[in-house]
């Protein structure tokens, strides 16, 4: 049987809502105030490319932890490149910088990470997606 991962969001204000993961950890989703929001955290386009980043990045540090591979400082920048209509992102891009001497093992590792993603490989594939009112 398929696992199932379940997130709650609740309103906080005219414009914020509040997710909650795992019961413990909080996330705050708003507008800037030039979109009518009052700015009191990220939009969810731009939390995609967080999860989007995050998740790849929590694979790609595993894997380097569990090789003891000798790469440090290891940072990663995703950018989105908006499509007119309908609102999405039509190309999203992901650069990692990182310290190391063995360039090979940092894109084999690189490679792993990516396969590993739940993220990278939903926004691959696609997914069915349900909407109702209750």
């Amino acid at each position: 049987m398929a696992a199932t991962v379940r997130v709650e969001l609740s309103q906080l204000g005219p414009s914020t809502s509040e997710g909650v993961v795992r019961g413990k950890h909080r996330v705050l989703v708003d507008r800037p105030v030039e979109k009518g929001g009052e700015d009191r955290g990220a939009m969810g386009g731009e939390l995609l490319l967080v999860a989007l980043g995050g998740c790849f990045l929590s694979n790609l540090l595993a894997a380097i932890r569990a090789r003891e591979a000798p790469i440090q400082e290891v940072r990663v920048v995703v950018e989105g490149t908006l499509a007119e209509a309908p609102p999405r992102y039509r190309q999203i891009r992901m650069e990692v910088q990182a310290r190391t001497e063995d360039r090979a093992l940092l894109e084999k590792l690189v490679t792993m990470a990516e396969r590993a993603c739940i993220v990278a490989n939903t926004l691959r594939g696609g997914v069915d997606l349900e909407v109702r009112v209750v």
